[in-house]
Formats: C-alpha cells, structure tokens, sequence
C-alpha cells in the first residue's frame, strides 16, 4: 500500500504524518508537493495539519485551489483513502469534499492538549481496529477548530453514521461535540485532532496508532493480501 502526504506552502504537520506511517506501518509514503497533477501511485492520501498558504483568507480558502486538490477529488471518487488532518480538515471542507466548516474556537483561544475522544462510527476504512464507542486520547492545536453545519446538514451527518469521533469534553464549542467526520461512502474522513502525533507512548499516548493500522487493514482485506502485522 503506498501513502501519499500532501506539502502545501506553510504545511507543518508533513513530517509528522510521514513518520505516522512509516513508523507505525512500515509502507512505502512520499511526500507530494502541492503543484502535483497526478496521484494514480497512490492509495491513500493525507492531507496535513499546519497553516498552508498562511490560512490568509480563510484556513484553507486558498489550498482547496491548488492543482492536487483536483486529484484528490478524482481520488476520492475513486473509492480511494483520502485523511485530513487539522488543517487538512479545514481543506477538504472548502474544497466540498466534506460537509460544513471551521471556525473559530469558542473561546477565541488557540488550543494545544490532549482531548479525549469517543469513536462513534468504527465502520470506515479509518477506525475498524477501534471499538464502538471506545475512548482514545489524541491531542489537538488548532485555533478554528469549532465544526459548524446547519441543522439539516446535521441530521444528515447522524442519519448516515458520518460522525467519526466526538469530544468527550468539547474544547472549542462544535456542532454536537464533533472532532470529525467521513462523507457518505466513508472513504474520505475529516478531523481536527491529531492521530500522527498519537502513536508511540513516547508522545504521551498511542490512541490514533488504530488509525493507520485501519487503513492498511481495510485495503489488504479490499485486496486480499495478507493481514497488517
């Protein structure tokens, strides 16, 4: 399985998801610079925390317009993993590849610490290796991490078991505690928190190692190939 994380200018959280998945799952990954017009080598795409394009405008107003994000879309389409993380989140909403939007944290903070997470959804390809309504600890920092979507959209998100995490204890005032979210199939999912940063007790916890374990699981069970070790 190869793994693609995206660079945008002002990305900070590459190298994190890099070494996630080469520490974690030991799998072929390679950085893609944000100019990149082809992601057929690829299996599952990551798109990184961080403040691309410096969130002038609005966190990921500007990077939703880069040349990969067009891939990306066809990617996803194409039944294939796409993962976006913090900032990444913030891109895949404004590029419409998933439901609703950032803003700002309630408390017109930014928020750096671990939060506790409760799995809602453990049927996409990102969280089969939890168990429904297990708690994990991920850590998040962000500043516009207050998911919004209106009431219709909301009833959307539940009627189709799109919300994937929630807060246990909400740090920055989202819609129904919500820490992240998949689109219908469940192959591109959204979160703020941070699971890279969470696999090796040496960072505090080893909540969001299932993550990646989930999805090298998923795509050999998809492609009958061995189980992930």
């Amino acid at each position: 399985m190869k793994f693609a994380v995206l660079v945008f200018p002002g990305s900070n959280c590459d190298i994190d998801c890099y070494k996630a998945v080469k520490d974690t799952l030991g799998e072929p990954v390679d950085y893609v610079w944000h100019t990149a017009t082809d992601l057929s080598d690829y299996d599952c795409i990551i798109v990184p925390g961080g403040f691309s394009y410096g969130d002038y405008l609005r966190c990921g107003a500007i990077s939703r317009f880069a040349p990969v994000m067009n891939e990306v879309g066809k990617a996803a389409e194409q039944g294939k993993f796409v993962l976006g993380i913090c900032n990444g989140f913030q891109i895949l909403t404004e590029a419409g590849l998933l439901p609703g939007a950032l803003r700002r944290n309630e408390s017109i903070k930014f928020r750096c610490h671990d939060t506790t997470l409760k799995v809602v959804n453990n049927a996409t390809p990102f969280t089969t290796d939890y168990a429904a309504g297990e708690e994990v600890v991920i850590p998040i920092a962000h500043g516009e991490g207050n998911y919004y979507c209106d009431e219709e959209t909301l009833a959307s998100l539940k009627a189709n078991n799109q919300i994937v995490f929630t807060y246990t204890d909400n740090p920055n005032g989202s819609v129904a505690d919500i820490a992240g979210i998949c689109n219908e199939r469940g192959n591109v999912v959204g979160m703020m928190p941070h699971p890279e940063r969470a696999v090796n007790s040496l960072l505090g916890s080893e909540g969001g190692k299932q993550m990646f374990s989930s999805i090298l699981k998923t795509w050999r069970d998809t492609h009958g190939t061995a189980s992930v070790r």
